[in-house]
């Protein structure tokens, strides 16, 4: 004896996002369209809830879509009731894809909407005694139907025109009725080849018809892909509303038009005003907040929402409104700052699938829908990881971009440097002793302080140590020594580091090119980045740059030059972890 617990586990299951809800509703169509047509209970009951629920959330479009992809298996009559209920795109590709017998048909006709009944009627297996409840129900046959043949010649003709009309056939009702001369149809400015005035006969409509096809052919294709980084790009136009919906923690999950890609995800609730109006299920009114993104969206922006409700189960199910730009906004009229903005677009639409892969990948690897094979897990935790990588990367990349247009600055304060170069050498320690390299650091016996936070010190010199360790064999030696200019010429702080001989061989041009190595080293060497070592020091120039230093490539060694304080904002405390008086040279 076997129990069936697929209904349960999907309904335990909370979709915090539009990719959730979209396979959940998946999984409900197929569970409840396979159900037997006596199955009741409060577990069905929840089902057909949260189906409302989902309803809701995903655009009928998406829906429409889903209910007409093959596979379907739509058996289930009350689950036909229940689609068929909601706008005329899902009832009718609902209607396409049902699989019901006779006796469901004439069951479910007199429960269906008028447009579900139109659309049922171009079914062709549709068994006689359901297209006679349909004629009378008044749903009948339609007046033109599609020709099955090319209309020969003489039809075309105005002297045929006439006979064809008498004949007794559903095109006489038709004729009778009065006709409204249309206007010919208009491509690129060129109006279309027009009948003969006053002539309304079927050869008319079959010239028109003609016409269109020939104006439509001869239109050339402008609907080629083109990337946001191309050179030629189209000329900036100003976005000044757009209408959304957001989900119940106040985060949008639709927009209209090309917004979409810009305004889903962007959460709402941030401010104030707005979290406490999603939290009481309120309206609310030109709020101002502000968006950061791509060109199109970054700014101030003036929202409206009002709540919406399941109409199903009456629980709320989020916002609808406007966002539009406040009068006087003059952030829309400057043209674009270049690739950068474009960039950050192109990153903003590429870390949406990406996270949800790594989400995904996470719920298997940590078997929370339910237990899991081991492989399954295993391959769940290595796509986890990879997804990982690729947001690591496109963080890299963003920060790059930002760096190297001056759309960011490094945040300021002090730190000693070789404390940082100490401990980012101590990190590297073991994995150079399994490789068989020899490191070594010199001039960090005393306290060097430099104008930067610990954190962005530490991550520009273990980005530098980390790419050019990653290209060393076993027997090298890579040296690294720390240097301090007297106050009076200006305590400038120099770093200086050997190139491993991969390296030492290259022109500035390929060492600093963005696809000099993997940015995976070998036999375990630390990871210099998703994009490779060139990039790596290319972003490690634009954090020195940032920070008002230089990163200098002189023969065989890199020079990292950065403005020091003459002394530390903060002495350290003398239980301080970093004591100077240890000695910082190390070697594996």
């Amino acid at each position: 004896m076997l129990y069936d617990d697929r209904l349960a586990t999907v309904l335990r299951l909370v979709p915090m996002g539009a990719s959730v809800a979209r396979i959940q509703l998946r999984q409900l169509i197929d569970l409840l369209g396979t159900m037997p047509a006596e199955a009741s209970g409060p577990l069905v009951d929840s089902a057909y809830q949260r189906l409302g629920e989902l309803a809701a959330k995903i655009p009928a479009t998406d829906r429409a879509r889903m209910l007409g992809q093959p596979g379907q298996r739509l058996r289930s009559p009350r689950l036909m009731a229940a689609l068929c209920g909601m706008e005329p795109a899902v009832a009718s590709a609902a209607i396409r894809s049902a699989e019901l017998g006779d006796e469901q048909w004439l069951d479910l006709i007199p429960a269906l909407p008028l447009h579900a009944r139109g659309t049922l009627r171009e079914r062709a297996d549709l068994p006689p005694r359901a297209r006679t409840l349909l004629a009378r129900l008044g749903i009948a046959e339609r007046g033109l139907p599609a020709p099955e043949e090319p209309v020969p010649e003489e039809v075309i003709a105005p002297q045929q025109a006439e006979p064809i009309i008498a004949q007794p056939a559903p095109l006489e009702r038709v004729a009778e009725r009065p006709t409204v001369e249309p206007q010919p149809p208009s491509f690129l400015g060129q109006p279309a080849e027009a009948p003969p005035p006053g002539d309304s006969s079927i050869g008319a409509i079959v010239r028109r018809i003609e016409a269109f096809r020939r104006a439509r052919n001869a239109t050339p294709a402008t609907d080629a892909p083109q990337l946001p980084l191309d050179g030629d790009v189209t000329p900036f136009n100003p976005i000044r509303a757009f209408d959304f919906t957001s989900d119940t923690e106040g985060r949008i999950t639709w927009a209209e038009g090309g917004m979409a890609p810009m305004a889903v995800g962007h959460l709402l609730a941030h401010h104030p005003a707005l979290a406490l109006a999603v939290r009481q299920h309120q309206p609310f009114r030109a709020i101002t907040i502000a968006l950061e993104g791509a060109q199109g969206i970054a700014g101030d922006w003036q929202v409206d929402g009002v709540p919406r409700f399941d109409a199903l189960s009456g629980r709320f199910v989020g916002h609808m409104g406007r966002l539009r730009r406040p009068v006087g906004n003059e952030a829309q009229k400057a043209p674009p700052s270049g690739g950068g903005d474009r960039l950050r677009q192109v990153l903003h639409e590429l870390r949406t699938p990406v996270n949800a892969i790594q989400g995904f990948s996470e719920i298997i690897q940590q078997q929370l829908f339910g237990p899991t094979p081991h492989e399954y897990r295993a391959l769940a935790a290595v796509i986890a990881a990879d997804s990982a990588r690729m947001l690591a990367g496109f963080e890299e990349l963003e920060r790059f971009a930002r760096l190297d247009s001056g759309a960011m600055e490094l945040a300021s304060g002090a730190c000693d440097m070789a404390e940082c170069l100490t401990v980012a050498l101590a990190r590297l320690a073991p994995q150079a002793r399994a490789r068989g390299l020899h490191m070594a650091l010199a001039g960090a016996e005393a306290i060097v302080p430099v104008a930067l936070p610990a954190l962005e010190a530490e991550r520009l010199v273990w980005r530098l140590l980390a790419a050019l360790s990653s290209h060393a064999v076993a027997g090298e030696q890579l040296t690294v020594s720390l240097t301090q200019a007297p106050e009076q010429a200006g305590g400038q702080i120099t770093i200086v580091m050997s190139l491993p001989a991969a390296l030492a061989g290259l022109g500035n041009v390929g060492l600093f090119h963005a696809g000099t190595g993997d940015g995976h080293g070998s036999g375990g060497a630390p990871w210099a980045g998703m994009f490779g070592t060139g990039f790596a020091l290319r972003l490690a120039a634009a954090e020195a740059r940032a920070a008002g230093g230089r990163l200098l490539r002189e023969k065989d060694r890199l020079s990292l030059l950065l403005p020091g304080l003459t002394r530390m904002p903060l002495e350290p405390s003398e239980d301080h972890p970093g004591d100077k008086g240890q000695s910082a040279s190390s070697a594996a």
